[in-house]
């Protein structure tokens, strides 16, 4: 029997864009409860969980205000917020290939299919149903698990344990991402990591932090599953 391998996806870029509806969300919230519009102008989100990404909003548009009590209130105004956008996007797209290769690789017995996203797992589940795609996945580590990446990556191995009911060796995962965060926090946590760059940076950029496979995009369903087989 072939031992099991635990594939855990990043969402924004990697499988999916939303056409920028979760910077909408979050502008909505801050104007909202501090009457602040805009206020994700110079805010650099790729590879950041959402309540860090909330956290250096607050530190810049109010940073009179207690970090630690004020994310859980953009958090819930946000996240309803989020699915309002993600619905009404004009932007919304899903990355080449990733249907086929999800589908694809949901039916190899020995891939088990899970995220590690710095999305709140409401957040990623707005975004994944409108893509179609929130069947293919099970479990995963959220950004509502921890600001820290490398954290919520041992989460979703946790939980992966869990799922699998045993063991998975640290080799057998594979924490696949489009940002340098991905390739840097999947290795912190013992992973092997696929970088794909289909998002901000290019693919000499994302060799540069030296992830063990690196795809331009996900278009060539056999090249990429080749890895996990």
């Amino acid at each position: 029997m072939e031992p099991q391998k635990v594939l855990l996806f990043d969402i924004d870029a990697t499988l999916l864009k939303t056409g920028w509806a979760g910077l909408r969300a979050l502008d909505r919230a801050f104007d909202r409860l501090y009457g602040v519009p805009q206020a994700t102008k110079g805010i650099r989100p790729a590879g950041k969980t959402d309540p860090l990404i909330i956290r250096e909003m607050l530190a810049e548009r109010v940073p009179d205000l207690d970090p630690d009590r004020e994310i859980p209130r953009v958090i819930e105004l946000y996240v309803k917020c989020l699915a309002e956008e993600v619905e009404a996007s004009t932007g919304f797209q899903v990355m080449p290939g990733v249907p086929e290769l999800l589908d694809t690789l949901c039916r190899i017995p020995h891939l088990v299919l899970g995220l590690a996203t710095g999305n709140l797992e409401q957040g990623a589940y707005i975004k994944l149903r409108r893509a179609g795609l929130d069947s293919y996945f099970s479990f995963g580590g959220f950004g509502s698990d921890s600001e820290n990446r490398t954290e919520l990556v041992l989460a979703a191995i946790h939980r992966a344990k869990a799922y699998l009911r045993g063991e998975v060796s640290l080799d057998s995962i594979y924490v696949i991402g489009d940002t340098p965060r991905d390739i840097l926090h999947g290795k912190e946590a013992g992973a092997k990591t696929v970088a794909v760059a289909t998002g901000g940076c290019s693919v000499e950029e994302l060799g540069g932090y030296d992830p063990d496979y690196l795809f331009e995009d996900f278009s060539s369903t056999g090249k990429v599953v080749e890895i996990f087989l």
